[in-house]
């Protein structure tokens, strides 16, 4: 399979300055993870949408889309699980 790319939205860089110190270096490493493999093991497909998927890392969750024909995965979101799936 060929490498994805990541791009990571500006919103959610704000939200990954928001998380404390000890989980950024686990959602980072699995976001890394997303460019060989964007649909691993555990990830979900969110309803209503034909490519955004989510993963957990802990407590929290990294929403994403992606773009097979580009190659191409967006981070969207990455937020506590209580909060992720509000606008």
């Amino acid at each position: 399979m060929a490498s994805f790319s990541i791009q990571w939205r500006n919103s959610t860089r704000k939200d990954i300055r928001r998380l404390p110190r000890e989980e950024v270096a686990r959602v980072v490493e699995a976001v890394g993870q997303l460019a060989n493999e964007p649909m691993p093991h555990g990830c979900q497909k969110l309803a209503g949408s034909e490519r955004i998927y989510r993963i957990r890392v802990g407590d929290y969750r990294v929403i994403y889309e992606v773009f097979g024909d580009l190659h191409i995965v967006e981070i969207q979101r990455v937020r506590h699980r209580k909060d992720v799936y509000r606008e």
